[in-house]
């Protein structure tokens, strides 16, 4: 399963930012059943699990609570990541990850940085 995740940019401290992770290839029912999760990676940091959307609920980490929002769009087999408010120390690279039964596949990442 191919993941392309897109929508990282420059933006200012206070700005929003949309990410994008599509599934194209994904049937459908699999894509309702998939757990998608965006994690963030800070320059010289591990990944760090940001958001989860899963069997309709969603769950956030404390850094992005308020702030972040997940979503999907099942007609475009396509996970949202809203970021609001955005600070510095969001900077970094996202990652859409997605896993299921005999799956689990990462996006290539989008890279977000957040100016002062």
């Amino acid at each position: 399963v191919q993941l392309q995740a897109s929508g990282g940019g420059l933006v200012q401290a206070g700005g929003s930012l949309r990410l994008s992770c599509s599934v194209p290839r994904m049937i459908l029912s699999t894509f309702w059943g998939t757990t998608f999760e965006w994690y963030h990676q800070a320059p010289g940091n591990q990944r760090e699990l940001v958001a989860t959307s899963s069997d309709g609920s969603s769950y956030y980490g404390d850094s992005v609570k308020g702030r972040f929002t997940i979503s999907r769009d099942n007609n475009k087999k396509t996970v949202y990541l809203q970021m609001n408010s955005l600070k510095t120390e969001d900077t970094g690279t996202y990652f859409c990850h997605a896993q299921g039964p005999g799956m689990d596949c990462w996006g290539s990442g989008t890279l977000v940085t957040v100016s002062s």
